[in-house]
């Protein structure tokens, strides 16, 4: 049972060893090389045996710092095979916010790309480093690309593994303080994989994109974990190249798809996406963020089955499915849970201890639990006390709401919302609403004190291009045809950019801190 559950490759590489694993583009995109299951699983071999000549055994950490290559992905099934743990390092974090989460991981060693030599050199408390290629900056220290090429191809000493035994520490994109490290076990990837496939219909012949950043939880677990389990191929890209994804759908046979907002805006934007055979694909999902109407629009108009996910790294993070046949009768739903999946909507009652179950139509937050859930926060059991209940219910902090027919639509995060004149406002629906607008390139929405409702809206606008001229009142004024009056933000603030989280989500706090303190 042991290898079963913590050696995915040598498995599949025993059912399906011909199949095309991976497609590697990130060095010659004009001559990718192609991984079979059985190549793969030879050379993540290797890999395990380079990380336990490094002392890594079973839970130790081996922290990566590193763009998406295939070396990343060797490291994580390695991780696997011994019982370590994939340490995933956010490389769009400044040294000292590193050198905290590694202080927080305690890592056996450090795994760094040539792009990340200086930083990983600056970070303190590091016992080993060791980069993926060899360092020009310390000629004298080994690399993991030459400790793996002289590395037998046979299979690591069998190492007994529990199905609750961490796999991946995965930090959250928090706002505040450090970033939690969310333990995603050898059960809580196995059974986001088994809901994903068998909920969302996937097989051995889906050939996805992976350009998410595989320091996130998307990147490791929207398609490519599941995508192992069931025998399919993975196009492993350095990052996201809106160019390089229409050429790779156009030639290389793409099916599913996943992105976040801000990817399919530029995807959008470049010549010939018409041409790029986007109807082809049978499933482009959105996550991360709410994803704009007029997004949806666009892409249906090209016969995109496109449809917006839910998920977040504590769960899964894949947790519910829209069918195709419902895709424009309930635009922006999530749709049902996945197989596996519990959930219900929940409200505080005045007056009453626990928080109440709501009924369809009705606004609260959404729990979930399952076998796919992690299995708390590294070294920090308050934050874990917090966010899951006694019973096992992760409290995920978003509002949704759930149809009389079961179907979930996600409104928001709570503490995004605000209420204005007795009325719940939620910034996500109006954002959507003014991204519309052509002349607005990113927007945020957020509340600001109101001496008579309380509450207001106000919303930050990125203009499209320098020559814009979209105002105030224009803008009001397209939003006041589509949005109740009680929803319109009450002012305008016009920026060059919209600050970001080290996760790339828009930086609400920051927001709040500076366009909050005057009226609306």
């Amino acid at each position: 049972m042991a290898a079963i559950i913590g050696d995915w490759l040598a498995h599949r590489a025993e059912l399906s060893p011909e199949r095309v694993a991976l497609i590697d583009v990130t060095r010659s995109p004009e001559a990718p090389r192609e991984w079979t299951y059985r190549a793969w699983n030879a050379q993540v071999n290797r890999t395990a045996h380079a990380l336990r000549e490094l002392g890594v055994g079973k839970g130790d950490r081996v922290a990566v710092l590193a763009r998406n290559c295939v070396e990343y992905l060797d490291l994580w099934f390695a991780c696997g095979k011994l019982g370590a743990v994939l340490q995933a390092l956010n490389w769009r974090l400044s040294a000292p916010e590193l050198t905290a989460l590694v202080d927080d991981g305690g890592p056996q060693v450090l795994v760094y790309g040539p792009e990340y030599a200086a930083l990983a050199g600056a970070l303190e408390g590091v016992p080993r480093r060791v980069g993926l290629a060899r360092d020009p900056g310390r000629p004298e220290a080994p690399s993991l690309g030459a400790l793996t090429r002289r590395a037998a191809s046979d299979p690591p000493p069998r190492v007994e593994i529990d199905w609750d035994d961490p796999w991946v520490i995965c930090y959250t994109g928090g706002t505040t303080g450090l970033p939690k490290g969310a333990i995603l076990t050898h059960r809580s990837v196995t059974w986001n994989a088994i809901n994903t496939v068998s909920s969302w219909g996937l097989s051995a012949r889906e050939v996805a994109i992976l350009n998410a950043p595989l320091f996130h939880t998307g990147g490791l677990n929207v398609f490519t974990a599941p995508l192992v389990h069931a025998g399919g191929t993975s196009i492993v890209c350095a990052g996201f190249d809106p160019d390089q994804v229409l050429e790779l759908i156009r030639a290389r046979g793409v099916t599913v798809m996943f992105g976040v907002p801000t990817m399919f805006l530029d995807l959008l934007a470049r010549p010939g996406v018409e041409q790029a055979g986007l109807e082809r694909l049978s499933l482009v999902i959105s996550g991360g963020a709410p994803c704009p109407a007029p997004v949806f629009e666009r892409m249906w108009s090209m016969g995109a089955r496109f449809k917006t996910g839910y998920g977040l790294t504590e769960a899964g993070p894949n947790n519910f499915w829209l069918p195709n046949s419902q895709l424009r009768e309930k635009p922006g739903a999530v749709g049902y849970p996945l197989m596996h999946v519990e959930l219900k909507i929940v409200a505080e009652q005045e007056g009453e201890e626990e928080p109440r179950e709501l009924g369809p139509d009705a606004v609260g937050e959404l729990w979930l639990r399952g076998p796919h859930l992690f299995a708390g926060y590294w070294n920090n059991p308050a934050a874990t006390a917090e966010a899951v209940t006694a019973d096992g219910w992760l409290r995920t902090g978003d509002l949704a709401r759930r149809d009389a027919g079961g179907c979930v639509t996600i409104v928001g995060r709570s503490k995004d919302m605000f209420i204005s004149g007795g009325e719940n406002i939620y910034p996500a629906e109006i954002e959507s609403v003014l991204a519309g607008h052509p002349e607005v390139a990113a927007v945020a929405v957020i509340g600001v004190p109101h001496p008579r409702w309380g509450e207001v809206g106000r919303a930050i606008v990125v203009r499209e291009g320098e020559g814009a001229g979209l105002d105030e009142a224009g803008l009001l004024e397209y939003a006041g045809a589509r949005l109740a009056r009680y929803k319109l933000p009450k002012s305008v603030v016009f920026v060059d950019a919209l600050p970001r989280t080290g996760a790339g989500k828009v930086d609400k706090r920051a927001l709040r801190e500076r366009y909050a303190a005057t009226r609306g």
